[in-house]
């Protein structure tokens, strides 16, 4: 039982990653109907920066606490920049157009951003600090949970709640709703879709930021590729959870981090990743809209 507990609680915990990813990817498709296939390099962005930035303010001399406040909030910056700027330069001009040459756009940002990375540093595996602080009230049950997967819990549930929020009271969530519904129709009521858009690139480029910092520090270590994978992952927490819902992705990726986690636990680390796609598989043919997803009549 003690086992068990452990591997689930992991699970979670990896599951609360790919779910920061997976809202950054289901907001996109649920607004544009695109796949952010650069969301993955957005997150190994943000975790970089905080690398990079978290040496700078090292070497000044500046406390634990301080450096982890501005190397995170920096690194949300930069990343939701970067979101930003991609959405303007290589999708907006493709927006009207057949919705194949936004995504072989989106493959192409995703490969510039990963060599412009590979170019900046190096290929090989760097260590990555925790800047995280340690719980001494949780040593006693460290065998369970640590620290940093305790802060990645909280940080995960305190994001989906504010998000949730904003979607569902605000008036710019509100105009976001409008706009995933019927784009067109919510122009002409008067909601300016360019800003909505953009905000949403601006919003899931930050969490994804945030992902990426959480789970470098709990890694341990970075590099420009962990970008592809992380991010193929979260993309397959939302398919699984149905792709344009906000609550199916935070349940995609909880089942998907289970599944990891109880696969690597009770058969072998060696299909890590193969348990993933299995599990996508098997949820598809039973409901091929992902779990808490709905069918869309297309017109034609």
């Amino acid at each position: 039982m003690e086992y068990f507990i452990k591997l689930f609680l992991s699970g979670t915990a990896k599951g609360s990653i790919y779910a920061l990813m997976a809202l950054g990817y289901t907001m996109v498709y649920g607004i544009i109907q695109l796949i952010n296939f650069a969301h993955g390099e957005i997150y190994m962005i943000g975790g970089f920066t905080a690398l990079i930035l978290g040496g700078f303010f090292f070497s000044k001399g500046m406390p634990v606490s301080l450096v982890l406040v501005f190397s995170i909030l920096l690194s949300i910056i930069y990343a939701a920049a970067f979101g930003f700027t991609i959405e303007k330069i290589a999708y907006k001009p493709l927006r009207e157009k057949p919705r194949l040459s936004a995504l072989i756009s989106a493959i192409g940002v995703s490969i510039i951003l990963q060599n412009f990375v590979l170019l900046s540093q190096t290929e090989k595996f760097l260590p990555f600090p925790n800047y995280l602080p340690e719980f001494s009230w949780l040593l006693p049950y460290r065998s369970y949970i640590n620290s940093t997967q305790l802060i990645i819990l909280i940080t995960t549930a305190i994001i989906m709640v504010l998000l949730t929020l904003l979607i569902k009271f605000t008036r710019m969530g509100k105009a976001m709703r409008a706009t995933a519904q019927d784009m067109h129709m919510a122009q002409l009521v008067g909601v300016d879709i360019n800003q909505v858009i953009s905000l949403t690139f601006v919003i899931g480029s930050s969490l994804a930021a945030i992902g990426g910092v959480l789970i470098c520090s709990y890694m341990g270590q970075i590099n420009y590729y962990i970008g592809f994978i992380a991010g193929i992952k979260a993309f397959v927490a939302a398919v699984l959870g149905g792709i344009g819902s906000i609550p199916g992705a935070v349940l995609g990726s909880f089942v998907l981090g289970w599944t990891e986690s109880f696969g690597t636990g009770y058969v072998s680390s060696d299909y890590e990743d193969a348990f993933a796609f299995l599990i996508l598989i098997i949820i598809l043919l039973i409901k091929p809209d992902g779990i808490l997803g709905r069918s869309r009549r297309q017109k034609v």
